[in-house]
């Protein structure tokens, strides 16, 4: 199943995928996944002794449907998908503690940063499978888990839109300093890879850059069943 990413990855216009990064917040990027690798990673689903732990969204009013966490070691996908990805994005997390003159700066393998994190006491793995049927739904939040956090993730869409599924759209919100939230409405397909903040951003205004806090969530399903693979950079603390 993992045959080509890393050569798939490789081939992607890094330079633009990281600017729009830097100047928005967020980047999709067309079919990372193929369409057998989205289905085994739902077949998997159900698997006994991947996962670590179930939550069942309604209990914690965080939303309507359920997630589950990897346990380690992680499927080989993930953590090609994991590493790769972030040895190109963390100059970005770098550039993004320079321009908000925070003394933060981050490893440049992603073996580094999870090492930072195992120092920390956060050894539990965040990467996790979500899955939601009619009316579900994923309210704002922000993937922290601990004092040490990387500040962007990544998602992947493993159902196709307006087909497997309606509604469902994967929101991401800014809050920008002495005005009104600003809302992102994003359909990616089947495939692709969302790149977005964990936490906040830089914005350059008359002034230099200030910080613009960001959250992320899914608006309420239409229809049908939608499944998607959340890849977060830092390990937890449970």
């Amino acid at each position: 199943m993992t045959d080509n990413i890393e050569n798939r990855l490789a081939a992607q216009n890094w330079q633009a995928i990281t600017t729009e990064l830097h100047n928005k917040g967020f980047t999709i990027v067309k079919n990372v996944l193929t369409p057998k690798e989205c289905e085994s990673l739902i077949a998997d689903y159900n698997a006994d002794n991947t996962y670590r732990k179930t939550i069942t969204m309604e209990r914690y009013r965080f939303g309507l449907g359920e997630y589950k966490y990897f346990r380690y070691p992680l499927p080989e996908i993930i953590t090609q998908l994991r590493e790769t990805v972030y040895a190109q994005i963390a100059p970005v997390a770098n550039q993004w503690m320079h321009e908000l003159n925070l003394e933060t700066n981050f490893p440049s393998t992603h073996k580094e940063m999870k090492a930072l994190c195992h120092s920390n006491g956060q050894d539990k793995p965040t990467v996790l499978i979500l899955k939601y049927g009619p009316g579900g739904f994923n309210t704002l939040h922000q993937d922290l888990y601990g004092q040490v956090f990387f500040p962007m993730q990544m998602v992947f869409m493993l159902d196709q839109v307006d087909e497997d599924y309606t509604g469902g759209e994967f929101v991401i919100t800014e809050q920008i300093p002495r005005a009104q939230s600003k809302a992102n409405v994003l359909k990616p397909n089947r495939g692709d890879m969302i790149i977005f903040t964990t936490n906040f951003r830089p914005a350059k205004g008359s002034k230099g850059y200030y910080r613009v806090n960001m959250k992320h969530g899914v608006s309420p399903l239409h229809s049908g069943y939608r499944h998607s693979l959340g890849i977060i950079f830092h390990d937890g603390l449970s």
